[in-house]
Parts: structure tokens; sequence; C-alpha cells
């Protein structure tokens, strides 16, 4: 059963910097590594729905970003493609919320997975901008 923790949440200012990470285990032999699941990040603020933020593809093909987080927001794993990253610049307050990291196993190496139901989900880590 894979298994993903996040770490890396807090409280910061407007405009402040966060990167989050998580960790990714419980992998069988047949997939041993990321490269077989999309992996991305979802947020979710109190009394909001659930919105993905980013998200790379199975074998990290592509990487998909929301508007809102475009060009402020990075997406990166680490060589051993068992932990992927999420840098936050330029934080607003809107971007405050509960931070998950999900994965699917998934043959669709293109296509946008911010689309995609997630199976495995970590327990999250808050992030809070303040002003």
């Amino acid at each position: 059963q894979l298994q993903l923790v996040e770490s890396g949440g807090g409280l910061v200012q407007i405009g402040g910097s966060l990167r989050l990470s998580c960790a990714a285990s419980g992998f069988t032999l047949d997939y041993y590594a990321l490269d077989y699941y999309a992996i991305g990040w979802f947020r979710q603020a109190p009394g909001k729905e659930p919105e993905g933020v980013s998200c790379f593809s199975r074998d990290f093909q592509r990487t998909y970003y929301v508007d809102s987080v475009k060009g402020r927001f990075t997406m990166s794993r680490d060589n051993a493609k068992t932990t992927v990253y999420l840098q936050m610049n330029a934080l607003k307050p809107e971007d405050s919320g509960v931070y998950y990291c999900a994965a699917l196993r998934t043959e669709d190496r293109y296509g946008d997975c911010l689309q995609k139901r997630f199976d495995y989900w970590g327990q999250g880590t808050q992030v809070t901008v303040s002003s």
C-alpha cells in the first residue's frame, strides 16, 4: 500500500515562501517508484471544495498547474523519484489551506492529471498565509 507523508507547512506572511515535501513509501516490487504514478498536490480551504494545485503525470512527463498558482509555484522531485516537492513563492492569503499530496497509479503519461481522481492521499499539512 502506497503511503504519502507531507511536511513543510506552516505560517508565513504575504509574499513569503514555503516548500512542501511529500515522501512516498510502501512501493511494491512491480511499481517501485513514483514513475508509475501521477502525483499531485491538492488543497482545501475551510468551507471550500478541494482544489487541484499541481501534478506530475506518469513518468513525470508533464507538469500541470492550476491557473492561480502559475508562475509562483513549482513542483519538483528527487533523483530517487520517491519524494516530490512544491515550492510556493509570493504566497497570498487565498493560498491558505490544508495541502494534500496524492497519487494515482495510471498508464496515462500525458493527460491532465489535475482532472483525475487520485487513489492514495497523505494526511495533509496546514499552510497559513497571514497579512
